[in-house]
């Protein structure tokens, strides 16, 4: 476990194995125990902890956004002393992988989306859950929020369709730092990465995407447009975790840990 510092924020930076390098970032509210569970053994994994998730500050500058982000785990990339790296993540990190790929593409070997929540546009539909309990929690402070949004049509959908993303949100009330972590909500939320599809078009790396259904904030149909869009991406379907966890993340594991190992002899994944 290192540190980067950033902008007044000292970030956390984990590196641990050996073999090709993988640059792995977590999603929206998560950090590197997401990450530790779902990525498989075997490989160099960097999990940078963007800021104000996990064990890292949020720093000085505002507003919060993917290209801050992604930024940043450049930066982590370059501490690491990697010059080229498969880029990866769940949800918000494979946005910012998706990011980092089309934007330096030199930089960037391979590609792995893990139920990805963004396209190409920004504040997309399926993310205005997440907006509507940052914004209450803002306007209301955590405990008054969290009754409100109990009894909103939101938490009604989601308790119906898709309760483990009812789950997740429930947690953000009980952040200690519910109001801080608010704003990085609000502007993640409203923000994407940045990239066009015809950025994505352009990608000439080995690319997998991953997707589940039961899953309102990471839509299947989401994943599939990302692997339509990219050249030759594979694309694998899992068990959602809200049916079966265990069964989920040991799929995930087999699904990246093939693919890499599939590529790993390629001349263009070989680590730095």
């Amino acid at each position: 476990m290192g540190t980067l510092l950033r902008d007044g924020a000292t970030l956390r930076v984990t590196d641990t194995g050996e073999g090709l390098a993988v640059v792995f970032q977590h999603g929206l509210g998560g950090g590197e125990a997401q990450i530790a569970q779902t990525f498989p053994a075997g490989f160099r994994r960097i999990t940078l902890e963007c800021r104000g998730h996990g064990g890292s500050g949020l720093g000085e500058r505002r507003p919060f956004s993917f290209e801050m982000f992604a930024d940043d785990v450049l930066a982590a990339a370059d501490q690491a002393g990697l010059d080229r790296f498969v880029a990866g993540g769940v949800s918000m990190g494979a946005a910012i992988a998706l990011r980092l790929a089309c934007r330096h593409p030199r930089r960037v070997a391979g590609l792995i989306l893990v139920r990805p929540a963004w396209t190409f546009s920004p504040a997309p539909q399926n993310m205005q859950p997440i907006a509507e309990v940052a914004e209450l929690i803002l306007v209301h402070g955590s405990e008054k929020a969290r009754a409100i949004f109990a009894q909103s049509e939101t938490a009604l959908r989601l308790y119906r369709e898709a309760p483990d993303n009812l789950s997740s949100l429930l947690g953000y009330f009980d952040r200690p730092d519910a109001k801080a972590f608010a704003q990085v909500l609000v502007n993640i939320a409203g923000d994407g990465p940045g990239v066009s599809e015809r950025d994505a078009a352009g990608l000439d790396i080995p690319a997998l995407v991953i997707g589940n259904e039961i899953d309102a904030v990471h839509p299947l149909s989401t994943a599939y447009a990302l692997a339509a869009a990219i050249p030759d991406a594979i694309f694998a379907e899992v068990t959602p975790k809200a049916r079966d966890s265990a069964k989920h993340f040991g799929e995930l594991h087999e699904q990246i840990s093939s693919f890499l190992q599939s590529h790993s002899n390629a001349r263009s994944l070989i680590p730095s």
